[in-house]
């Protein structure tokens, strides 16, 4: 039998799809990745065969910067980056202005060269990204089943009244301007409508015979699948959700690092892990903030070792480093995670779900999109504290990891980590999957 995976060339979608598929590679089952060149590598590392599909212009190997992206990508990216600096509300707009060109890119081409892979690949299963748009209309016009997968929180599917792009919580740190969210909800609507007609015409357009959609943002595959904890998700939300299956959370295996491994055993003080992700680490400033709220530890008699992902930010920007630090443009997130006291991150639904899984308490500074639902949901579990990235002081940070290494805050993270170990995500994943089983096209 063959799995296909269908991914956007970013290593932060890919890693969790190709986590998932290692259920099938442990079974025996080739595995076959549909993406970009800029992740081949990390196909070829976790033993899969590679196709190519591109699904949109800009890409992500493991750290983005703006100037690596192809003319007009670029200057998008760096001006996502100045709207994070004006706030929440900004950052959604930027985005949702941003909606057709990130996530429907060229839907009719890349539509037929999802069908031409799927008759080289001639899958038994198929899990797609839910956000790779292009591919899913076209298996959607072809009538072909897959595994429709959402990477981020499960508002990414807005159900009910929700419109795609509008946040349905944020934590109480963000005190957005009434009229400025009524403003984005009616840009939101607007966004909605232009997508929904693009989905239709480019469906017409791959031979679909189906009525056209109302809204093509709440559309799901055959089997919707959730790349999250169902204990970080209120009951009442989830009742309005289509058929679906939590997956909890899919960790990672990762290569074994030598250096790591030996500053992780030399530790002796409770270790806190900082990352931003692959894109969000541009903010340098808000960095820099948090090493100085972290260096403010030891003023409360708290000692900690650090180990920080800088990804695209320069380490020059966060002052002194202390002796002891691990400080590394990229570092194995899963692997420090098992070690950790506490993490300080920007809320990415990698980050959130791979410390849920390990029990690490979280200080959470949410810059964009779903980052927002998820921390708020974080905030509201009791599992960790959410401060405005662009509010927030060094002592402001200081306090807030003093709160998260509450005995109370550590005790919820473990117990949350211990439900979610006990059930892995991508074994979940292949039996509920195997109910679409049958060859494809």
């Amino acid at each position: 039998m063959t799995l296909l995976v269908i991914s956007p060339d970013y290593a932060s979608h890919l890693l969790p799809l190709a986590t998932i598929a290692s259920a099938w590679q442990q079974a025996g089952e080739e595995v076959v990745v549909a993406t970009g060149t800029a992740t081949a590598e990390l196909v070829t590392s976790f033993g899969f065969r590679r196709t190519e599909l591109r699904l949109g212009r800009g890409s992500n190997p493991g750290v983005i910067r703006a100037r690596d992206q192809p003319p007009g990508e670029d200057d998008a990216l760096r001006g996502f980056f100045a709207a994070t600096r004006s706030g929440m509300v900004e950052t959604l707009r930027y985005q949702a202005a941003a909606r057709s060109t990130d996530l429907l890119w060229e839907p009719v081409p890349v539509g037929r060269r999802v069908l031409d892979v799927i008759d080289e690949v001639r899958p038994d299963e198929i899990i797609v990204d839910h956000l790779a748009f292009s591919a899913r209309i076209a298996l959607d016009a072809a009538q072909i089943p897959y595994g429709d997968v959402v990477l981020g929180h499960p508002s990414a599917l807005p159900v009910g009244t929700e419109v795609y792009g509008h946040p349905p919580s944020w934590p109480d740190c963000f005190d957005p301007d009434p009229a400025e969210l009524s403003a984005l909800l009616r840009l939101c609507q607007e966004v909605s409508a232009r997508f929904t007609e693009q989905w239709n015409a480019a469906s017409t357009a791959l031979g679909s015979t189906a009525a056209e959609v109302e809204d093509a943002f709440a559309l799901s595959g055959d089997l919707l699948l959730f790349n999250y904890p169902e204990q970080l998700h209120p009951a009442d939300r989830t009742a309005l959700l289509p058929p679906h299956r939590f997956l909890g959370s899919t960790v990672r295996q990762e290569a074994f690092d030598a250096e790591v491994d030996a500053w992780l055993a030399a530790a002796e003080e409770p270790l806190v892990y900082v990352s931003f992700g692959s894109f969000l680490s541009a903010r340098g400033d808000v960095l820099a903030t948090v090493v100085d709220g972290l260096r403010g530890l030891a003023r409360h008699g708290c000692r900690v070792r650090v180990a920080l992902a800088t990804g695209s930010a320069d380490p020059d920007g966060f002052g002194e480093i202390p002796d002891g630090w691990l400080v590394r443009e990229y570092l194995p997130q899963v692997t420090i995670l098992a070690r950790a006291a506490a993490i300080v991150t920007h809320a990415g639904n990698n980050s959130v779900t791979e410390a849920a899984a390990a029990g690490v308490p979280m200080v959470l500074l949410p810059f964009s999109t779903d980052q927002f639902a998820g921390a708020a949901a974080v905030v509201a579990a009791g599992t960790g504290i959410a401060l405005d990235p662009n509010a927030a002081t060094g002592a402001d940070v200081t306090t807030a990891l003093l709160a998260a290494l509450d005995r109370g805050v550590v005790g919820r993270a473990a117990e949350l980590g211990h439900l979610l170990r006990a059930s892995p995500g991508p074994a979940l994943a292949r039996r509920t999957l195997s109910a679409l089983t049958g060859p494809v096209g």
